[in-house]
């Protein structure tokens, strides 16, 4: 079970804070970005070896099920 950044769209928000860079803005001037869109994610295959059970209630919530 995971909670964390959208790893597309923090890669996608490097590669643009990268170009502001290669077109001439000064790191220390831009602002500190952050993802702002976080998933859940649950890897049943390692629950199920380690004998853990997750409700129907939170596998429903995930974003994505590994299965």
């Amino acid at each position: 079970m995971a909670y964390g950044p959208n790893l597309f769209d923090a890669h996608k928000l490097i590669g643009v804070y990268i170009g502001k860079i290669l077109r001439g803005a000064s790191p220390a001037d831009l602002p500190v970005e952050q993802v702002t869109k976080v998933e859940f994610l649950i890897n049943l295959n390692a629950s199920n070896k380690l004998g853990v059970a997750f409700p129907t209630a939170l596998l429903i919530r995930a974003d994505e099920v590994i299965e």
